[in-house]
C-alpha cells in the first residue's frame, strides 16, 4: 500500500513581520514549487524517512525529537493514538528553496501530515492540517504568524490576521510575479526576534511602522479583489521601504528589488523573513521574462515566474 501527498510553496505579497503584531497580511500559494510525500509499507521494521534535498536517510528512532520532519511524524502518531507504529518508508522530494522565505518548511508538514493520515487511513480536515502544521511551526521559528501554515494548506489566497478566522479572498484579475531569490539562507526565527528585540526597544515607533504596513495591505487587497492589480506595484515599493525601516532587509535584497524596477517591473519588494531570501516584482506578462533574466544578470540563484489568480 501507498499513500501520496503535494503542498505548493508560498509569498507573502504583504504584511511581513508586522503580521506578527496583529495586523493583516496577504499571502498566495505558488504551485510552480513544491513538496510531494509518498508513503510506503515497508519490509523492514521502523519507520524510514528518505528526503535527499536535504541528504537526509534515517530512520526515526535515530532523529531527536524536535527534528522538524521527526515532529511531525510524531504529532500525527499520537494525533491518531497508533499503537504499535506500522513499518513504513517514506520518501520526500522538494522543489521549494530552504530557508528563502517560499513556505519550505510548512509545506513538508503539511504534504506529510496528509500522506500519513491518509497511509493510516485516518481522514483528516484541512482546519485539523492547519493547527498541526502550525504547532510544528512554532516549534522551529518561535512565534510564528501562522500565514505560512494557513496559506499552504487551503492552496489558496489568504488575508490573515493573526488569532483571527482565516479570510479567503478572490482575485479579481490574474497577476503576474517574478519571485528572485538571493540564494542567502536566512532564518525567518532570527529576523523575528531581532524586530521583537527592536519593538522592545522603541515601541511607538514600531507600532507606527506596523500601521502603516496594515494599511498597505488593506489597500492590496481592495486591489486585488477590484481586479487592479496594477496598483500594486507602488504599494510593494512603500512596503519594501518600511520593511528596510523594519532592519530586514539586506544589500542584496535592496539590489535585486531595484535591478527588477529598472528593468520594467511596476513594483518591487522583500518577501518573507528577509536578511536574506526572496524578493518578488509586479511585472506585466510580457515583461516577465526579461525581469527575471535581469534578476538572474545581477546575481539572483533562481527566479519564478508565477501567475496569482
Amino acid at each position: 500500500m501507498n499513500a501520496f501527498a503535494s503542498a505548493p510553496g508560498k509569498i507573502i505579497l504583504f504584511g511581513e513581520h508586522a503580521v506578527v503584531y496583529g495586523r493583516p497580511a496577504l499571502a498566495v500559494p505558488v504551485t510552480q514549487v513544491h513538496v510531494n510525500v509518498e508513503v510506503l509499507d515497508s519490509p523492514r521494521a521502523g519507520i524510514f524517512i528518505h528526503a535527499p534535498g536535504i541528504d537526509l536517510h534515517a530512520e526515526l528512532n535515530t532523529l531527536p525529537a524536535d527534528h522538524p520532519i521527526a515532529s511531525v511524524i510524531l504529532k500525527v502518531i499520537q494525533r491518531f493514538d497508533i499503537s504499535p507504529l506500522p513499518n513504513l518508508e517514506i520518501n520526500i522530494s522538494s522543489t521549494i528553496p530552504v530557508a528563502s522565505g517560499l513556505g519550505s518548511g510548512a509545506a513538508v508538514s503539511v504534504a506529510l501530515i496528509r500522506s500519513l493520515s491518509s497511509f493510516l487511513l485516518h481522514p483528516i480536515s484541512d482546519d485539523e492540517v492547519n493547527t498541526l502544521t502550525y504547532e510544528i511551526e512554532k516549534l522551529h521559528h518561535g512565534t510564528p504568524s501562522g500565514i505560512d501554515n494557513t496559506v499552504i494548506t487551503y492552496n489558496k489566497p489568504v488575508y490573515f490576521i493573526k488569532g483571527q478566522p482565516v479570510e479567503m479572498f478572490k482575485v479579481g484579475k490574474p497577476f503576474t510575479i517574478v519571485i528572485g531569490d538571493t540564494g542567502i539562507s536566512a532564518l525567518t526565527k532570527e529576523s523575528v526576534n531581532d524586530v521583537r528585540r527592536l519593538w522592545l526597544k522603541d515601541t511607538a515607533r514600531f507600532e507606527s511602522l506596523f500601521d502603516e504596513i496594515a494599511q498597505v495591505a488593506l489597500i492590496a487587497r481592495r486591489s486585488i479583489e477590484s481586479g487592479k492589480p496594477e496598483l500594486l506595484g507602488k504599494l510593494m515599493d512603500h512596503n519594501h521601504s518600511l520593511l528596510q525601516e523594519l532592519t530586514v532587509s539586506s544589500p542584496e535584497l535592496d539590489q535585486l528589488v531595484i535591478v527588477a524596477r529598472e528593468a520594467g517591473a511596476l513594483g518591487a519588494k522583500l518577501s518573507g523573513g528577509g536578511r536574506g531570501g526572496n524578493m518578488i516584482a509586479l511585472v506585466e506578462q510580457a515583461k516577465a521574462e526579461s525581469v527575471a533574466s535581469a534578476l538572474i544578470s545581477a546575481g539572483a540563484q533562481h527566479t519564478i515566474i508565477t501567475e496569482v489568480q
